[in-house]
């Protein structure tokens, strides 16, 4: 018997699928539970999966995996094309060190059918940068803006658009940035009114709320 169990109705109750969490799962789990979703024909959506994780599956897995090393995501099943993909929402990264987190969230939109462009590297040591992509950013829905050391750039990005962002703090720096503390308290402590955060490096976490955004126009009235 398995010790596992798919919350398959989730997205038609939630908006949002189950994902399934590599982290303390074993070789032979993950496979168990990819195997399952394929036996039902079901997609799915993993996070934080290492390289040996993967190496460690069955071939008839593999086959029909995609996988991100960058992210640490995997996507098993069909993938939609780019051009049927819903527009809205934008992820912005100060720094390429971020981008694994960043990349989590624009997988996990991507997965539930949302374009998720990225605008990397536009942190506050060079804000000419990111007043570059002031036309990108004003047009979005949501944005979900990844920054670790300080977290200045939840402010700042707030401070310039009309749109719900949501802050995600990275684990990235050292000393007192305290892999990601200082961040997501600049963050909560944000002069800029209204900014939406969520933990350290979750990245699955900052694409749901975002989807949920989206999502509001089109849900039924009471």
């Amino acid at each position: 018997m398995s010790n596992f169990q798919f919350d398959w109705e989730r997205e038609s109750r939630t908006g949002t699928a189950e994902a399934v969490l590599c982290v303390g799962k074993t070789d032979e789990q993950i496979a168990a539970i990819a195997n399952l979703a394929i036996r039902d024909d079901r997609r799915l959506l993993l996070t934080r999966l290492r390289p040996g994780q993967v190496k460690a599956l069955p071939a008839p897995v593999l086959t029909r995996l995609d996988y991100d090393p960058i992210s640490s995501t995997a996507i098993l099943g069909a993938l939609a094309p780019e051009d049927s993909l819903t527009g809205g929402a934008l992820v912005v990264a100060a720094g390429t060190a971020d981008l694994s987190v960043a990349k989590e969230a624009a997988r996990t939109l991507a997965f539930h059918g949302y374009a998720a462009p990225l605008i990397v590297d536009v942190g506050v040591a060079g804000l000419w940068r990111l007043m570059a992509h002031l036309g990108a950013l004003r047009a979005a829905r949501v944005l979900i803006v990844v920054a670790g050391m300080e977290g200045a750039l939840f402010s700042v990005v707030a401070g310039l658009v009309e749109a719900p962002v949501i802050a995600l703090p990275s684990s990235v720096g050292y000393g007192v940035s305290a892999k990601g503390r200082a961040a997501l308290s600049s963050a909560l402590a944000s002069c800029a009114p209204g900014v939406l955060t969520v933990n350290i490096d979750n990245g699955f976490g900052a694409a749901v709320a975002a989807i949920k955004i989206l999502r509001i126009g089109t849900l039924p009235k009471l």
